[in-house]
């Protein structure tokens, strides 16, 4: 990590690689020296690429590289992460006009901004991120904000987009993605809530690279609701550990998670993965907010976050853990029941 200093003089900390390139020239290969900064929104913006010439190198200025040996390739301008061919961008609101302009600083290749939401026509995925930064007196006051901010989005949202899958990323997300689905009438597997994607994949990557733990490929997914309430669960037939060992592997990585914080990049990568799986098909398992009921003997209309098996058409299918744990089951219907009552009251 380097300190990099940008056209308008503000300063972050990147990754960067330093290395050489083999480039041919009238028969010959030359090692050109360059190094890349990697930005917070790889790999969805290009890398920052520029020569690093040695002592006895020079820099020749022409159409591609600048006077500081910035390299300017069509093939960065037009950069693309291959997710999607279209992205709109719905700037609804004065406050955001500070994200607008980053986008416009970095020329992103296919994506519109509109204040239209007729722009959104025939989306595969349309992705809500919006939240109420009001200062209410109650935490009912917050999330009604954000329900009223919905019920003047949802609807026509969904008329524009109605073979599309709803993915929702406002918080709290298992409430509002029920009000989502509530307000559009789609069927309940095209409306899905990020829940506790990241937290799985977090939880993954530690007990598999920080824990050095032996699983053999068997999968772990943080489910219920996001915050404390949270809870481990471990899929697959096969008893690869005992279950002492599981419980004391989850309640060590569950600790090292809780010092993670949401930060917003980490929070869209995790946005950006499931879209990968919804508009590529993938048929990926991810633990996202879903109808939950009838799981774990809960008779309530509520989401909770799942393993579910993720593609064009929302959630295929909902991974059914084949040990039932009494601890899972208790947590699970006791966050059922706290969120039913806070939706309760709520003015749809």
């Amino acid at each position: 990590m380097d300190t990099y200093v940008f056209k308008d003089s503000s300063q972050k900390d990147l990754l960067n690689f330093t290395g050489t390139i083999p480039v041919k020239y009238q028969g010959n290969t030359y090692n050109i020296p360059i190094r890349l900064w990697i930005l917070d929104s790889h790999p969805f913006a290009p890398p920052i690429c520029f020569l690093k010439p040695t002592a006895n190198m020079g820099i020749s200025v022409g159409k591609h590289v600048d006077a500081q040996g910035r390299i300017y390739l069509p093939y960065l301008q037009n950069w693309s992460h291959g997710i999607a061919d279209r992205l709109v961008l719905l700037d609804l609101s004065e406050e955001t006009k500070g994200g607008v302009m980053d986008l416009d600083i970095f020329s992103l290749p296919n994506v519109e901004i509109s204040k239209d939401l007729s722009a959104s026509a025939h989306s595969k995925v349309v992705i809500f991120t919006v939240n109420s930064l009001g200062s209410s007196q109650s935490y009912l006051d917050v999330v009604q904000s954000n329900v009223d901010m919905f019920r003047a989005l949802v609807p026509a949202l969904g008329h524009y987009s109605q073979h599309g899958v709803l993915l929702v990323a406002s918080q709290p997300v298992e409430i509002m993605t029920y009000v989502t689905w509530k307000l559009s009438a789609f069927p309940a597997n095209r409306v899905i809530g990020i829940g506790c994607n990241l937290d799985s994949q977090r939880l993954q990557y530690i007990i598999t690279n920080v824990l050095k733990a032996q699983t053999s490929g068997k999968q772990v997914w943080v489910v219920g609701e996001q915050g404390e309430a949270k809870v481990p669960i471990w899929g697959g037939q096969e008893e690869v550990m005992s279950h002492n060992s599981q419980v004391r592997l989850s309640t060590r990585a569950m600790e090292l998670l809780r010092v993670k914080g949401q930060r917003s990049w980490s929070v869209g990568l995790s946005v950006a993965d499931l879209v990968d799986s919804i508009v590529n098909d993938k048929k990926k398992v991810h633990s996202v907010s879903t109808l939950a009921k009838g799981y774990y003997d809960i008779n309530n209309e509520v989401f909770l976050s799942l393993p579910c098996i993720v593609g064009t058409s929302g959630v295929s299918e909902v991974i059914k853990n084949t040990v039932k744990e009494d601890t899972v089951t208790e947590k699970l219907q006791s966050s059922s029941s706290s969120i039913h009552d806070l939706q309760q009251q709520l003015k749809l």
